[in-house]
């Protein structure tokens, strides 16, 4: 069984739990009073294995077997069998530090709360754009656009809506995990650079 299967089948018995179970789920949220305060830094992983809804979960899951096989399969080709290690390195830290904007800017706001595994995701999705940038990324199955143009339109909606904070999304954990994403890809194999830009150059919208 493939490391993101297992992955998901945590995420989802996680969340399942702690949906049915609201001062579970309360636990196990990224706060940052609780962590900083009470010295709960556990919160910075389990945060990212709990899910406000049905819906959220089933988006960031379903995002995350499609990209997560291709990820998980470049780590071992690049690594060998260290490469499972890599990939759940690589998944776990991107939560931890997507959150790290959050727990600073609100650590005094014992109100704010984060969960998901949002941060996670986007790392994985910007770390298979970087490998294969002119593949299609889809939303809603029909609405396909090559994944380094996606990506760029996701990166600067995501600073924009950060920005603003108008709504109850975590964006900057969304835009830091895509960044720690590349960041960590680039680090992985420094040959992906140039990779990324040939193939950029040789994509045409009409092939």
């Amino acid at each position: 069984m493939s490391i993101t299967i297992i992955l998901i089948i945590l995420t989802v018995a996680v969340s399942y739990a702690a949906l049915q179970n609201p001062s579970l789920q309360y636990k196990l949220m990224m706060n940052p009073v609780r962590i900083l305060q009470d010295r709960q830094w556990y919160r910075v992983i389990t945060s990212g294995f709990i899910h406000g809804s049905w819906m959220h979960l089933a988006f960031n899951m379903f995002t995350f077997y499609f990209f997560g096989r291709f990820v998980e399969q470049l780590f071992f080709r690049l690594k060998g069998e260290a490469g499972a290690l890599y990939f759940i390195g690589f998944y776990l830290l991107a939560i931890v530090i997507s959150d790290l904007p959050s727990l600073i800017k609100h650590k005094n706001d014992s109100r704010y709360n984060s969960l998901g595994a949002s941060g996670g995701v986007s790392a994985v999705v910007f770390s298979s754009i970087l490998f294969y940038p002119t593949n299609d990324v889809c939303l809603y199955g029909f609405i396909c656009i090559p994944g380094f143009i996606m990506g760029a339109i996701y990166l600067i909606y995501s600073y924009m809506k950060g920005k603003e904070m108008s709504d109850n999304i975590n964006h900057d954990a969304h835009l830091i995990g895509a960044v720690f994403g590349i960041v960590f890809s680039v680090i992985m194999d420094p040959g992906v650079l140039s990779s990324f830009i040939s193939q950029i150059a040789d994509w045409r919208w009409f092939n």
